[in-house]
């Protein structure tokens, strides 16, 4: 009786599970006809059975992505494409855009970003939910303006630095990108993880090549559809080499973190807001690591692998989005003499040709340079395309259409900020885009570098504030030279956007009669 029991639980046990399982696959294909039904409704390339459109990047390479999405143009600012049964929709018109990216309840990135999980975990960039939201709150103090004042010797320092390392190369044509990549992971090195001098020389190039050979690997996960599928990827050359990569990257962040919290600190920030500015000074020059275990010892929920998440997040999203976007502005400004030698021009009434440190205050007289920075971050944008994952069905303002749930939205930066609907002669490079009246008279949505709305970036701030003292000071040093114009750069869409030619310049120093730099 009691094995008869027994064989009857065991029978309507797996008669649960079977009929679990029935409903949950007649749920996901339902879902996923309305996803199809849906998306046929919106205009793009006509799709085949099964595939979809993905024939359409068979031969296509990396480097042509972005020349091969221009092309459907024809379709207007929404087009549908099919990957298999997935739905991908590309947007680029502010108004639509805004709908998505100002949402409270669309703020899950798509589901492309897994492919940082290994190495980002669940850091700011890729998390979402209540853990985004949650963590999002505890890291934004510590990009508070009061402790950004305090990093900009830093930034001083090392591009006083590089000036220097620059010498070598006056009179040559050369790659600025490798000069301004190896620059932003020292300071990134000094305020994100305030690693000692002795280790930052001993391993900063290692983690930076891992750094650079993490976003190669995710790119081509992304391309290539066969390393997509992870226990392929495992399998691959790459996955391998990936393994080798996070050892680099991990094991230093988590050797730091360890020494942290082993060191007392006597004397910290007790309130980030209320920080005293006379008080600035090394002292309270504390990285973003030191403030996330302050944080965390303050009460805020973070653990040792979680801080580790974020400080390798803080790492990547910092490092070659301005290594890219400072060798595009200094590429441009050799093609336009004019725009560089105002940009001097405002530099040398601000430091009267002194060679003085750069300080905030003189940042914030820096007005004409920061409009040739977001000149060029319009024409240029680091972060070529954001994805999100639709959670319900939206209707935007382009034609009525209703993108459906559970499709992926992905957002071209680089084709909204060439709509001549807000830039007349949108192709060509002109700082006065940025003039206050013009600025407000544009949709806010039409200017994107930095994302927008709740998951816009963390560090904007910080990375303009970067971005200033270091082009700042190269060009107090060097005027800048180039041969080329603008309709030379040959544009590959890569983790970041780069040039295929690579950011190659001349220079020469200001102070002709000595060929001596002033710092």
């Amino acid at each position: 009786m009691e094995a008869l029991t027994l064989h009857l639980q065991t029978a309507i046990f797996y008669a649960l599970v079977a009929i679990t399982t029935t409903l949950l696959g007649v749920y996901f294909y339902i879902e996923s006809l309305h996803v199809i039904r849906m998306g046929n409704k919106l205009p793009g390339p006509k799709p085949v059975p099964i595939l979809g459109n993905a024939l359409l990047t068979i031969g296509v390479h990396p480097n042509q992505l972005l020349d091969k999405l221009l092309t459907y143009d024809v379709y207007g600012p929404v087009i549908r494409a099919f990957l298999g049964r997935k739905v991908i929709v590309f947007m680029y018109h502010p108004h639509d855009i805004e709908i998505i990216l100002n949402s409270s309840v669309h703020i899950n990135k798509a589901a492309e970003y897994r492919f940082f999980k290994p190495w980002l975990g669940d850091g700011l960039l890729i998390s979402n939910g209540e853990k985004w939201r949650s963590h999002r709150k505890i890291i934004a103090p510590t990009f508070h303006l009061s402790v950004l004042k305090t990093f900009v010797p830093l930034f001083y320092e090392n591009s006083r630095d590089l000036v220097i390392r620059l010498r070598d190369q006056i009179g040559k044509e050369f790659d600025c990108h490798d000069y301004l990549s190896a620059v932003t992971v020292d300071i990134l090195l000094d305020t994100a993880m305030g690693l000692r001098e002795s280790e930052k020389h001993k391993t900063g190039y290692d983690y930076a090549m891992a750094v650079m050979k993490m976003c190669d690997i995710i790119h081509q996960r992304q391309f290539k559809m066969h390393l997509r599928f992870d226990f392929l990827f495992k399998l691959s050359d790459y996955g391998k080499e990936q393994n080798r990569q996070l050892n680099t990257i991990h094991n230093l962040t988590s050797k730091v973190i360890k020494r942290k919290r082993e060191e007392a600190y006597t004397k910290i920030l007790d309130d980030l807001d209320e920080l005293d500015e006379k008080d600035i000074g090394e002292k309270k020059r504390l990285a973003f690591l030191d403030l996330l275990l302050e944080l965390s010892k303050n009460g805020a929920k973070l653990t040792d692998e979680e801080i580790k998440e974020e400080v390798d997040t803080i790492m990547f999203e910092g490092h070659d989005t301005t290594a890219a976007g400072s060798s595009f502005v200094l590429c441009v400004l050799g093609i336009h003499q004019d725009v560089q030698d105002r940009v001097y021009e405002e530099l040398n009434e601000i430091f009267k040709g002194s060679n003085r440190p750069c300080t905030f205050e003189d940042t914030l007289e820096m007005k004409y340079l920061e409009r040739v920075i977001f000149e060029t971050l319009r024409l240029f944008p680091p972060v070529p395309a954001i994805a999100r994952h639709l959670k319900e069905d939206v209707k935007i303002v382009t034609g009525n259409y209703v993108l459906p749930k559970g499709c992926t939205v992905l957002i071209v930066p680089y084709k909204i900020h060439r709509l001549e609907e807000f830039y007349p002669n949108a192709d060509e490079f002109n700082p006065d885009n940025f003039l206050p009246e013009k600025m407000q008279n544009r949709h806010y949505y039409s200017f994107i570098p930095f994302s927008a709305g709740p998951r816009s970036c963390v560090g904007r701030k910080y990375a303009m504030l970067k971005l200033k003292v270091l082009l700042s000071t190269i060009l107090r040093n060097y005027k800048i030279l180039s041969d080329l114009t603008e309709k030379d750069f040959r544009l590959k869409v890569d983790i970041i956007l780069k040039r295929i030619d690579g950011f190659r310049v001349k220079i020469e120093p200001r102070n002709k009669s000595n060929q001596e730099v002033l710092v």
